[in-house]
């Protein structure tokens, strides 16, 4: 049951694939209190997940665009306003993709093609994103505009390769585009540095399965849900948060302020019989290439 938290507000979400995806939930939470919006990915994307099926779940239209292109996100916001009859109210950008990643390439050796590519989908599609809203004057006042993140963009974590690099670019372009933005026309914009996610993307990362674990135990409140992760979301576009800009939120159950808790401490504890070079073995194997 809805609040009517967004009646009245237009909306575009970037990235719901499946009902796995935070997008998606996203999406659905956005119609619960009372918004209209238009969904977008990449056409392949499109043809492989099921975003259609949510869509005709809302009720509304599915506008095929890939962010890293300009003419298809020009394209995205004038029908997006036109299907939603005004200006765009708040975006979710719920984007990242790294071949690096897909392809086991270790840190210390990426294939530097593929870090382009890492880049643009992850993070600099973001600031097209914003650019041609800005000169489209595509987003209403008080705008919202969110985007994901992850806590690997301030700590190192083991497999998360170039997407930390991705995240940690990601959050700079909140922080420069929101003050240009919020100075010109009180726009809005942050990013949530959301818990380890079972999502489609999170499960492409190395040892996801453990570092899943290790949010768990880390964390007070435990990891942070895709579910509630949408209510955060929803808390963002709505107007109970009109003065909150360029901050990175973080949406991890206190992870992020954590050294060591005592689950965590428990369990290393009864592997200390048990001594390893665990880095040596794991660098080791990744860096056997074919």
């Amino acid at each position: 049951m809805g609040n009517n938290l967004l009646k009245g507000k237009r909306g575009i979400i970037f990235g719901a694939l499946n009902p796995d995806s935070i997008a998606w939930k996203v999406a659905e939470r956005a119609h619960e209190e009372g918004a209209t919006l238009t969904l977008t990915n990449v056409p392949v994307a499109l043809r492989m997940g099921e975003t259609q099926i949510l869509a005709d779940k809302l009720g509304t239209e599915v506008i095929g665009a890939d962010a890293t292109n300009i003419d298809d996100l020009n394209n995205l916001f004038i029908k997006s306003m036109e299907i939603l009859g005004g200006k765009i109210d708040f975006i979710l950008h719920s984007i990242g993709m790294s071949p690096n990643v897909r392809k086991e390439r270790h840190y210390s050796d990426l294939n530097y093609s593929y870090l382009d590519k890492t880049l643009d989908v992850s993070a600099v599609s973001f600031h097209k994103i914003l650019q041609t809203a800005r000169k489209l004057d595509a987003i209403n006042e008080w705008g919202s505009v969110v985007a994901l993140s992850y806590v690997a963009a301030q700590r190192t974590f083991s497999g998360y390769n170039d997407m930390a690099d991705a995240k940690a670019l990601l959050e700079s372009i909140a922080r420069s585009f929101g003050y240009i933005y919020g100075r010109e026309r009180r726009v809005r914009i942050n990013t949530i540095s959301q818990s380890p996610t079972v999502t489609t993307a999170g499960n492409g990362v190395k040892g996801f399965d453990r570092l899943l674990d290790f949010g768990e135990r880390m964390s007070p409140l435990g990891n942070a849900t895709g579910e509630e992760c949408a209510d955060y979301c929803i808390t963002l576009f709505s107007d109970l948060t009109k003065k909150v800009t360029m901050q990175n939120l973080f949406h991890d159950g206190g992870f992020s302020n954590m050294g060591m808790s005592l689950r965590a401490l428990q369990q290393y504890e009864k592997g200390l019989n048990h001594d390893c070079d665990c880095d040596l073995d794991v660098d080791a194997e990744e860096h056997k290439f074919d």
